[in-house]
């Protein structure tokens, strides 16, 4: 049995054992990790492997969880007379999903055709027009104070508070029984990813981000990979606002803003551009980070409660991370994937030279930390 495999099968055996140890603050921080990567890959096969500048990922969120919303939700109404259309959530989630890549596609002949700075200032518009459509289509959206969620039912499951579930003495609520689904939900978000960046698809889109004019006179369509890179990770910000939205239990306007387009844009810089384990690593590191530091507030330096006068916890995240952004951009152009793969290719050449003679020191290529 391969080392790889050892360490896989010991993450799953941990990642399953968590809900059994941790409470919920924590088990609530790790679904929000696993939301941000999921959406983190999505905007990495189209930043990082093609090479289109995106500044509204956020939007693609709100339609993944505002649709799972409306489809879910039972058609009488309830309070502010908000309905939807009574759809088996699982249902829901898959067309909430959809619904996030119809958004896309509508969008994707501008992105098939724009590319850098000019992508990404149109792509703002988004921002502005989603924050709009929400704050104002009150019957759908539920306004400023946003929707309840209903929760995720599947084959009879429900992934709520109630019924009550107790495992190995344990209480299941909601967060141990999201947790799981989280699980299943990031692994086959980023085992798809690995296989298009592995695969034909990805040398394509990587040749673009290169080297456009050569990927054109290869035969690569550029036009048509840009525009469904873009559809396809539109359809990953769908399912990472899907889980959020179960994760939060209500649907607010203002989460769904330019500061967390700009979140993404910092994860996939600090991960690494075009890696899969880049992307899950950034997105850990800038979703965590307000967490820890809102937890430990009181024995940090510097760092204040709100409303206090002084540093928050969410500002000092952001000065941190933006400052880890330009670290990285000077000291790391792989980001932290890149250097964790420099670290193995190191300690594999050590561990490969004979004994008495010391691996060479002369400069070796980067390595691709792409996949």
């Amino acid at each position: 049995m391969s080392k790889k495999v050892i360490l896989c099968c010991a993450a799953l055996v941990a990642a399953v054992a968590v809900p059994f140890y941790l409470e919920g603050f924590w088990l609530q921080a790790g679904l929000f990790a696993m939301s941000a990567a999921i959406g983190a890959i999505g905007i990495n096969l189209l930043t990082g492997a093609t090479g289109q500048l995106s500044m509204g990922h956020a939007f693609f969120l709100a339609v993944g969880a505002y649709s799972y919303v409306y489809f879910a939700a039972e058609p009488e109404g309830g309070a502010h007379g908000l309905g939807g259309l009574g759809l088996p959530a699982p249902l829901a989630a898959l067309l909430a999903v959809l619904a996030a890549g119809v958004a896309g596609g509508l969008f994707s002949p501008i992105a098939g055709r724009l590319k850098g700075a000019y992508l990404g200032i149109a792509t703002l518009a988004l921002i502005f027009l989603g924050q709009h459509v929400l704050f104002n289509a009150e019957p759908v959206t539920g306004g400023y104070n946003g929707r309840a969620v209903p929760p995720m039912e599947l084959f009879g499951f429900v992934f709520a508070d109630s019924p009550e579930l107790v495992v190995a003495q344990v209480p299941f609520g909601a967060l141990e029984r999201l947790w799981f689904l989280g699980i299943a939900l990031l692994a086959g978000a980023a085992l798809f990813a690995r296989g298009v960046l592995r695969g034909r698809p990805g040398r394509a889109m990587n040749t673009i981000r290169d080297h456009e004019i050569a990927a054109g006179v290869m035969g690569v369509p550029v036009a048509r990979y840009r525009a469904g890179v873009f559809v396809l990770s539109s359809m990953y910000g769908g399912l990472a606002g899907v889980l959020i939205a179960l994760v939060f239990q209500r649907t607010v306007p203002d989460y769904f803003g330019l500061l967390l387009s700009l979140d993404y844009l910092a994860m996939i810089v600090i991960g690494g551009l075009g890696s899969v384990a880049g992307a899950v690593t950034g997105a850990v590191f800038i979703s965590m980070l307000p967490q820890l530091l809102s937890r430990y507030s009181d024995a940090l330096p510097l760092v204040a409660e709100p409303g206090s006068g002084g540093v928050t916890p969410a500002e000092a995240a952001r000065l941190l991370y933006g400052a880890a952004v330009v670290v990285t951009v000077l000291f790391l152009p792989g980001g932290l994937a890149g250097l964790a793969a420099r670290l193995r290719q190191a300690t594999t050449r050590r561990a490969a030279s004979p004994a008495g003679h010391p691996a060479s020191l002369s400069p070796s290529p980067a390595p691709d930390a792409r996949n």
